[in-house]
C-alpha cells in the first residue's frame, strides 16, 4: 500500500514501512489531532507521538503495531494533545517524555524530561529531540535518520504545510518560532525531510522552505 498520510478522525490509520522503522498514523477527537506510533521492525518495540484523545482509539493503534509501548512523547502542552495521555500511560505503563519547559503543565509528571539535542531510544530506533520554542515554551519535534532513505520528522504543532504553528499574533513567540524552525530545521535537514505534523496533511522541508520569507513578511 502506497502511505498517503490522509487520515480521518476516528478512521483508520494509515503506515509507512521503512527498512528499520514502522510508522502509523491515526486522527483522533474533535480537534482531528495527529498520533503516531513508531514501530522497531527487528524488536517490536514502540513509540508514540500524542496521546492525544479516544484512549481506546490509541490502544488499539499499539495493539496494530503488535508490541508494548514503550514511551510516550509529549510534543507540547496544550490540552488538544494530552486528553488521553494518564489513560495511555496507566494502561501501557509506558515511560513518558515530554519538553522540560511544558513538562509540568501535563497530566502526567514526564518520566523524562527533554531538552534540544537529547536523543530518545526505543528498540534500534534513536530520535532526535529538536527544541522548538514559541508555540509553547517548550515543545519538542523528533526526527528519525532512515539510513536507507530521507529523514522522518514529527513537528507537534510547530510546523505546518503552509506556516508554523499558531503564536497567538505575539511577534516576540513569532521570531522565536520562526528562528527555531529556520535554524534547527530548514538550516540541518534536506529537502526530502518528511515532516508529519500534529494536524492535517504532512508535508516535506522542500515544499515549505521557498515559503519562509512570505511567513516571515506575514507575521504568522
Amino acid at each position: 500500500m502506497t502511505y498517503t498520510g490522509d487520515v480521518l478522525s476516528g478512521g483508520p490509520s494509515d503506515r509507512r514501512d521503512l527498512p528499520a522503522l514502522t510508522i502509523r498514523k491515526a486522527s483522533v477527537g474533535t480537534m482531528a489531532n495527529n498520533v503516531y506510533l513508531l514501530t522497531c521492525t527487528r524488536t517490536g518495540a514502540q513509540l508514540l507521538v500524542d496521546a492525544a484523545d479516544d484512549a481506546s482509539r490509541i490502544i488499539s493503534l499499539v495493539h496494530e503495531g503488535g508490541g508494548a509501548l514503550n514511551i510516550i512523547v509529549t510534543t507540547h502542552q496544550h490540552w488538544d494533545h494530552h486528553r488521553a495521555l494518564a489513560q495511555v500511560a496507566a494502561t501501557t505503563k509506558a515511560m513518558t517524555a515530554a519538553g522540560s519547559a511544558d513538562a509540568d503543565a501535563l497530566p502526567v509528571a514526564p518520566t523524562r524530561r527533554l531538552s534540544h539535542g537529547d536523543t530518545l531510544q526505543f528498540g534500534d530506533i534513536t530520535l532526535d529531540v529538536i527544541g522548538l520554542r514559541g508555540h509553547t515554551p517548550g515543545s519538542v519535534a523528533l526526527a528519525y535518520h532512515d539510513p536507507q532513505g530521507h529523514t522522518h520528522l514529527w513537528s507537534g504543532d510547530s510546523l505546518f504545510p503552509g506556516g508554523v504553528g499558531n503564536v497567538e499574533k505575539d511577534p516576540v513567540r513569532f521570531a522565536s518560532l520562526l528562528g527555531d524552525v529556520q535554524t534547527r530545521i530548514f538550516d540541518v535537514y534536506n529537502d526530502d525531510t518528511w515532516i508529519y505534523p500534529g494536524h492535517g496533511a504532512d508535508t516535506t522541508i522542500g515544499a515549505e522552505r521557498p515559503h519562509i520569507q512570505q511567513w516571515r513578511e506575514r507575521g504568522w
